[in-house]
């Protein structure tokens, strides 16, 4: 069969649907070297659409710099990386090489993003090697719904090889670096009979392990705070308008008491002033990936990476616009009216889109864009048991935040009255705070994180109260808490560590290599990966220092800029690492000799809890035994 267009997509499931959107009921699925594909009638000609799964190829070292403990990591900086095929991935060589034999014209439909775009250039390449005559196109599209996808394939664009180049910039500065000081460290533990089980090793990262430095240096924030005990004098008010409660702060315990003293002996107070001040909260921004991902562990208790996981799964089932994004503002060109009104009879919420659709809306807008992707928005209203049939409660939780978060976006601020009461008692001053809701707003259709009505009574000045009743606290300054994974995300964003797609990848790996823990939402540097983090910064601190990670995120951009060559940059980055790395072999001695205390101390405590679960085992098992006995009796 020879096909007039081979279409290449990143996943199986977006081939499918692009079969679907071009080709209709002319769709005929068949394997290609083990590879889902869809043929189908398009523009005059017989075509073909086949998914891959992510890169297909990845950069590393030739297979005799592969050995550990023969080759000086040191050396790693000086050798060219080469492309090799990813695990599980010659399949889809061998099926793209085949189809190259079948067509003049092939049309690049990868997600649309710098990662999208080094597939792509990698998809060129296996395909040019088995025909260097193909004609090559690029697709670019944010959403899998046939408006998108139609769009797209009436305005191709050229493949955008500075783009690409930043991916592979990152991917081979990141392999050296990563695997030169991964080597140093594990390589010297070993050396002083640090026990790492077999196919362990100490890794470092130099995104990993600035994400890492952040957790633990909020540990040590912990550990060094210095705990002030202080005294809070509450105090009930009786008014003609309603009771309330003010209250003093006080740093000295017989001040305190003494003013209990003279608050009890006078028993009342004047309102010396009264604010009831509305203030505007604005709906928030369009959604982006790093957003999404911390709503999700604050109010759908799912971590990151499994916010970002279902969301890739509803984009690629036509749910939602493509998730991986940092824009916060809706382009000009997206029909926001008409994906408003797909919601018009949608969970609830039909009556408050009817609104918005009547009375007409104007979206919020933030400041960033990427200039690639619009935020992400819901393209398809779907119930809950559409979603949950298909792709289960989380996914739904995912979904409706999306969606709700949408809506939010080209909704009217909620009005809340901020109120505020002073009360002199003699010379003391105590002082209320209260909340009423004026007006929910955008509140109506986003549930989280809704502001409660506290009201105070409605007070003037002058006005003579009562005291009913007063209390003092002694209360202690609390140290600051764990890191939570959403103010690590803010914090990755703030310093440029990662992009959208890979931040939560970051976390998922220190969580992986031992380095923290993830408990109550809070993360927990283990023994290890404090030790890690700690002495990499006495000792090298550019190592761990996140601004480091974000200078070089914001030098690569001028890649895809087309300011710099890759090949200067690369080089530049890389002399800089190793000045770090030689100075970091200096002192590896002493590195190696912390980090073998921090192992033994991550294995004492696993051996501790493998012995307590199987005490617990154990002890489950005799009970389990004495009922049997006691039946049979």
């Amino acid at each position: 069969m020879i096909y007039g267009y081979v279409i290449v997509a990143e996943k199986n499931s977006v081939a499918r649907a692009i079969a679907s959107f071009l080709g209709g009921t002319s769709v005929k699925r068949l394997q290609i070297e083990g590879v889902p594909a869809y043929e189908f009638n398009w523009n005059n000609s017989r075509s073909l659409s086949i998914g891959v799964s992510g890169h297909i190829l990845n950069f590393d070292f030739p297979k005799e710099y592969n050995k550990w403990n023969s080759i000086d990591p040191r050396q790693l900086f000086f050798i060219k990386p080469i492309l090799v095929t990813r695990e599980g991935a010659y399949k889809y060589i061998k099926a793209l090489r085949q189809l190259a034999q079948k067509t003049s014209t092939v049309i690049l439909a990868l997600d649309a993003d710098v990662e999208g775009e080094a597939i792509a250039f990698e998809v060129m390449r296996i395909m040019s090697q088995a025909n260097p005559s193909l004609e090559f196109k690029r697709a670019w599209f944010s959403a899998i719904t046939r408006t998108d996808i139609l769009e797209a394939f009436k305005n191709f664009r050229k493949p955008n090889e500075n783009l690409a180049n930043k991916a592979f910039s990152r991917m081979i500065v990141d392999l050296t670096i990563g695997a030169s000081f991964t080597r140093i460290l594990t390589l010297s533990v070993e050396k002083r009979n640090g026990f790492l089980p077999k196919g362990k090793f100490l890794s470092y990262g130099p995104c990993q392990t600035p994400v890492l430095y952040l957790v633990v240096k909020r540990e040590l924030e912990r550990e060094n705070f210095k705990k002030k005990k202080y005294y809070v004098l509450r105090v009930k008010f009786e008014s003609p308008e309603g009771v309330f409660t003010g209250h003093a702060t006080f740093d000295d315990a017989s001040k305190a008491n003494e003013a209990l003293s003279v608050v009890k002996s006078i028993g009342k107070g004047i309102v010396a002033s009264s604010e009831y001040v509305t203030v505007n909260i604005q709906p928030p921004v369009p959604l982006n990936t790093v957003y999404l991902e911390s709503r999700g562990s604050l109010f759908l208790n799912l971590r990151p990476k499994e916010t970002l996981a279902i969301a890739e799964t509803l984009y690629a089932n036509g749910y939602i616009s493509y998730p991986r994004t940092e824009t916060t503002r809706y382009p000009p060109t997206l029909n926001l009216k008409n994906i408003l009104s797909m919601f018009s009879e949608w969970e609830n919420t039909g009556w408050y889109v009817k609104k918005l659709l009547l009375k007409g809306f104007k979206p919020t807008e933030g400041r960033e864009d990427d200039k690639a992707h619009p935020p992400i928005y819901p393209t398809k209203a779907a119930s809950k048991n559409e979603i949950v049939r298909k792709f289960g409660e989380k996914a739904w939780r995912v979904y409706e935040y999306v969606a709700r978060h949408f809506l939010a976006t080209l909704s009217e601020d909620a009005i809340i009255e901020k109120q505020k009461i002073i009360v002199n008692i003699d010379k003391l001053q105590f002082q209320a705070e209260g909340r009423k809701v004026v007006y929910l707003g955008f509140y109506q259709v986003y549930p989280y994180s809704v502001p409660q009505d506290d009201p105070l009574p409605y007070l003037l000045k002058g006005e003579e109260v009562r005291v009913l009743e007063a209390k003092l606290e002694e209360r202690t300054t609390q140290p600051p808490q764990y890191l939570s994974e959403a103010e690590l995300l803010a914090l990755m964003k703030k310093y440029g560590i990662g992009t959208d797609a890979t931040m939560q990848e970051h976390i998922h790996t220190n969580i992986e290599r031992k380095y923290f823990i993830v408990k109550n939402k809070r993360l927990i540097p283990t023994p290890l990966g404090r030790t890690l983090a700690v002495s990499l910064y006495e000792t090298v601190p550019e190592l761990v220092l996140p601004e480091i990670r974000g200078r070089m995120e914001s030098k690569l951009v001028k890649i895809a800029n087309g300011e710099v060559s890759p090949e200067e940059l690369v080089q530049e980055m890389l002399e800089e690492f190793l000045s770090y790395y030689d100075k970091l072999a200096q002192n590896i001695d002493k590195v190696a000799e912390k980090l073998v205390e921090g192992l033994k101390k991550v294995y004492q405590e696993e051996d501790s809890e493998a012995s307590h679960a199987s005490a617990k085992k154990k002890s489950s098992m005799k009970r389990r035994k004495t009922t049997r006995q006691r039946k049979k009796i």
